[in-house]
């Protein structure tokens, strides 16, 4: 069984994106292992300077990739758009490459470190809009969940 591990910086705290989570949790739970990690963002003032989010940005991806495992997709809006049947290819070419792991970075309210999209082997991204780091963690469960779904020929709604 596949591994999906999402890294997010920052904690799902809205009681009703909770437990949507954990709904589609529930329903992965037949699918894959999925592993979801929430990471303290690196502390910063009020109004932090470039050099001071530079530095966060790092602290907080050099954590993200010490616990990086298998292929690798950084979401950020700069990256790539795919449609849902596209999107489910992912894991099964990971699966197909020997990629017992798939893990996904969700970065904080400034984005992903360079390091982080460099070295992640797909920057991914949900729409050209920026949604909230909860949310999107939401959105992303969907996704793999409507995945699994598509790759198991199972009917879903659109």
């Amino acid at each position: 069984m596949q591994t999906v591990q999402i890294l997010a910086l920052g904690k799902c705290k809205e009681g009703y994106l909770r437990e949507a989570c954990r709904e589609y949790e529930k329903r992965l739970s037949r699918y894959c292992r999925l592993q979801i990690t929430e990471l303290e963002p690196a502390a910063l003032s009020q109004n932090p300077s470039e050099k001071e989010i530079a530095a966060a940005l790092e602290k907080e991806g050099a954590e993200l990739l010490k616990r990086a495992k298998g292929y690798c997709i950084a979401m950020c809006i700069e990256g790539k758009q795919l449609d849902s049947p596209q999107f489910a290819q992912i894991f099964q070419r990971a699966a197909v490459q020997g990629d017992a792991a798939v893990t996904f970075f969700i970065g904080s309210s400034y984005g992903l470190a360079d390091s982080v999209k460099q070295a992640a082997n797909l920057r991914l991204s949900m729409s050209a809009m920026t949604f909230p780091h909860q949310l999107m963690q939401m959105i992303l469960l969907e996704q793999i969940y409507r995945s699994y779904r598509i790759m198991n020929h199972e009917p879903y709604h659109k």
